[in-house]
């Protein structure tokens, strides 16, 4: 019996609490902060993902064996190297990758690089600071459109903008490395060629020389149904994606995935954890748009449920290095998730509402994303408030079984996008 410490208290949290909870192997699971709904999995510690101290002091008061950070920010932080540095922490297996391979989320500018020293197809591109803001206006000038601009560190996924029209595209550009719209994170600007197909998620997790691929998926990330509207961090996702047959799957994995790894090794770069793959199909051919160093929300709240192997049995494997030993099982069924945010997200919206309705849904997993409890009550605490899933053996059944659930939550100025998979319907 392992005894584990899951960083986070969104969606993905939520999902992989419940995988991990599943396994004969989980012993003690503490999630934190966790949310209402992590603890039916296990016990909510009230810390912040980026308290190392605080984080530190859990591990050893309650013999933590697995650290499992949810979220980029600790990853990014060079929480892997922290807990490899000191002598009362350092056997714990981190499912993460170390403070330079996270630089593959925390850096656009660092993976665009890496991407172009080992052949992996991504869009073109030049990198600007403020230093090189005249040639960077000269680039965008005379640039194709619609182009892309991306602050080059987290931005909370706020900090792309695809411009399409020079001035738009100008204006942007100017808040992000002059008007310091980002902060520190957009100090450095990638401006790439727009890809003009369709988006999926891939996923895998590595021991930093083997790794097993996970269930794909394709998320949704606009507000409005049509995808219209702004950017969220997303509104629903389904798996498996009915475009990525074995062929295109065997593509990424010789183009995209293979290289990624080895590439890695080369460069040192300890990576042990998830990899998460943002691509996009262009007339049949994988690019990647970006990578992650983590699993996708809303995306692990499909891909969890197709996951058929024990989660810590394989968060184990890589702790050892054998996943070279283990084939990855992906339920034949599909999933889908919807999800509820709050009335007004993305923009201005309201906490602490009263939910009500859960003990009416029957048939679909419930994972809480932005929930709390207060006076008893569940209540919203997020903009992404809660995620639907549904397994079933088409992607209309899944589809159909998350929305009537979904339609029995009730909180003030609960919205939900109605049209999710819209494109795929089987």
């Amino acid at each position: 019996m392992k005894n584990i410490l899951l960083l986070g208290g969104g969606g993905r949290e939520s999902a992989l609490a419940w995988k991990l909870k599943q396994s004969p192997l989980c012993g003690t699971l503490l999630i934190a902060p966790g949310n209402a709904g992590t603890v039916d999995y296990g016990t909510n510690i009230p810390v912040s993902v980026s308290d190392f101290a605080a984080i530190k002091k859990i591990c050893i008061d309650h013999n933590i064996d697995i650290l499992v950070p949810g979220p980029e920010e600790p990853l990014v932080l060079g929480i892997y190297d922290f807990f490899k540095n000191d002598p009362a922490l350092s056997q714990i297996i981190v499912a993460g990758p170390s403070k330079d391979g996270a630089q593959l989320e925390g850096s656009k500018a660092f993976s665009k690089k890496f991407m172009a020293r080992h052949g992996i197809p991504t869009a073109a591109y030049r990198e600007f600071t403020a230093e090189t803001y005249n040639d960077g206006v000269e680039w965008i000038r005379q640039s194709e459109l619609p182009i892309v601009l991306k602050a080059d560190g987290l931005a909370a996924g706020k900090g792309v903008v695809i411009a399409q029209s020079i001035d738009e595209a100008e204006q942007a550009f100017k808040e992000m490395l002059i008007d310091s719209r980002f902060g520190t994170a957009g100090s450095k600007v990638v401006i790439e060629q727009f890809l003009d197909g369709i988006e999926l998620s891939v996923f895998i997790l590595t021991d930093g020389e083997h790794y097993v691929l996970l269930p794909e998926a394709k998320d949704y990330k606009r507000i409005g149904e049509g995808d219209t509207g702004l950017n969220t961090g997303g509104m629903g996702a389904i798996s498996p994606v009915p475009f990525a047959d074995k062929d295109f799957i065997q593509k990424v994995i010789n183009t995209i995935i293979d290289p990624t790894v080895s590439g890695l090794q080369k460069e040192g770069i300890v990576y042990k954890g998830f990899i998460f793959f943002g691509l996009i199909k262009v007339k049949g051919e994988p690019y990647v748009i970006e990578y992650n160093c983590r699993l996708g929300d809303p995306e692990t709240e499909v891909v969890m449920p197709r996951l058929e192997n024990d989660l810590v049995a394989l968060l184990l494997a890589m702790g050892k290095g054998e996943l070279n030993n283990v084939t990855a099982l992906h339920s034949q069924k599909k999933a889908a998730t919807v999800m509820l945010v709050a009335g007004g997200y993305p923009s201005d919206y309201h906490k602490g509402e009263v939910m009500s309705g859960f003990e009416k849904t029957d048939g679909s997993l419930l994972f809480h994303a932005g929930t709390a409890v207060k006076n008893d009550n569940i209540v919203t605490n997020g903009g992404r408030v809660l995620a639907v899933t549904s397994l079933a053996d088409s992607l209309s059944q899944a589809l159909e079984q998350s929305y009537t659930n979904a339609a029995l939550i009730e909180y003030e100025g609960v919205y939900y996008r109605k049209d999710i998979g819209w494109e795929f319907h089987d």
